[in-house]
């Protein structure tokens, strides 16, 4: 995977984090800062009850309990959203605390009027923040209701259905940002359970591998050296064939290690086709990707070739194209040659800055000329297209496709 698929991939994660890092303590002075910017703009409701205080339309008394309620519901409230994105209570307490707010909104709006309805959304929003989901569902339009039936109390219906789908909306809503966090973490333990799965059976394939490249030579020498040794001192000639035979069993078994290590190094195309869809859209390019391609008479060199075309032309497309639309074609074409199998990737961006071929495509065509094959790229009307073609048919003499340019 290419370097700009990396960064993608690590902005996307580091998005994925804060989102997760909502619903967990926080671990230093500024995620409590970034909670708190996301749970203080709610505060918003509580205007019209400070004014309906300030206005002096009650008693003393009943200005002073109003006073005493709010700063008792807004503490409530703060303490449980605050505490459930971060180290719950338990769920008696939650339960507790939820129904002391409801008795305080309902209490506060029907003796102190309608300027107080706004006090059910913070109820809503806490059974949806706080509670089991289960419980969310009937308690959210519990509390709408109860708010509707406070506002025809207090004779004032206009306000309370002016807040009916706030409060009802706003307390699913809250259920709504739980399961997708929660989801965001199952989807991170889950991936990260797939990558260790894939790099177990990778140890296995090595092991595997090394296991029937190494251990019958590695037995085999132990054992000609055995006999070398018998030998030595009354058949020095048949010890020597032994040593022979051991440096060439030697020798054949450094080339199958180093084919070895040349075939994990090489990219093959159909995990590059699926590291070009992660990377585009990740870039917000829609990408159109052909189906995994059938390679039964394409050489391991010529696909690595295609591969190496396939992953720079990905990554001009992303890093400097600007483009917001990329197709990518494998076919198979008769030509007067022979068989080819044809890769094309053609976007509609800008086609890049720079005047000339760059490193990359120089790199890229030096690549598929050891392997028979050939490179066009071309500016179009609205876009760029890059063309690799490799011969389908039968594998090169040359097997050395070098590393990337």
């Amino acid at each position: 995977m290419s370097a700009m698929t990396e960064d993608l991939r690590s902005d996307e994660e580091a998005r994925a984090d804060r989102l997760v890092r909502i619903g967990q303590p926080p671990r230093n002075r500024g995620e409590v800062l970034r909670k708190l910017v996301w749970i203080l703009p709610w505060l918003v409701f509580l205007g019209a009850p400070v004014r309906d205080l300030l206005a002096d339309h009650h008693t003393t008394s009943a200005t002073a309990a109003g006073w005493v309620g709010l700063v008792a519901f807004t503490g409530t409230y703060l303490a449980v959203v605050f505490r459930t994105v971060g180290r719950p209570y338990s769920g008696w307490a939650v339960a507790a605390l939820v129904a002391m707010m409801w008795v305080l909104a309902v209490a506060l709006a029907l003796s102190l009027g309608n300027s107080w309805l706004g006090l059910f959304v913070y109820v809503s929003v806490s059974c949806g923040v706080a509670l089991p989901l289960s419980a969310a569902y009937w308690t959210i339009p519990l509390t709408t209701a109860a708010m509707m039936l406070a506002g025809w109390f207090v004779d004032d219906l206009d306000e309370a259905w002016g807040l009916f789908l706030v409060v009802l909306l706003v307390g699913y809503s809250m259920t709504g940002v739980r399961q997708l966090v929660r989801t965001t973490v199952e989807l991170r333990k889950a991936r990260a359970t797939v990558a260790q799965l894939a790099a177990n059976e990778e140890r296995l394939r090595l092991a595997r591998d090394l296991h029937d490249l190494l251990g019958h030579s590695l037995s085999l020498i132990t054992l000609k050296s055995e006999l070398a040794g018998r030998m030595l001192p009354d058949h020095p000639d048949k010890a020597a064939q032994q040593v022979a035979d051991i440096e060439q069993v030697s020798r054949q078994a450094l080339v199958d290690v180093r084919e070895a290590v040349t075939g994990y190094r090489r990219p093959r195309l159909a995990g590059e086709l699926a590291g070009a869809q992660v990377a585009l859209t990740a870039a917000g390019v829609i990408a159109d990707l052909p189906a995994e391609p059938d390679l039964t008479t394409v050489s391991e060199e010529r696909e690595s070739a295609l591969a190496w075309a396939l992953r720079e032309a990905t990554t001009n497309v992303v890093r400097h194209s600007g483009a917001r639309r990329c197709v990518v074609e494998l076919v198979r074409r008769q030509t007067l040659d022979g068989p080819t199998l044809e890769l094309s990737v053609e976007d509609n961006g800008s086609g890049g800055s720079g005047k000339g071929p760059g490193n990359g495509l120089t790199g890229l065509g030096e690549r598929l000329a050891k392997v028979g094959g050939s490179l066009e790229a071309s500016r179009l009307k609205h876009g760029f297209r890059l063309v690799a073609r490799v011969p389908a048919g039968t594998p090169p003499t040359s097997t050395d496709v070098g590393s990337p340019a």
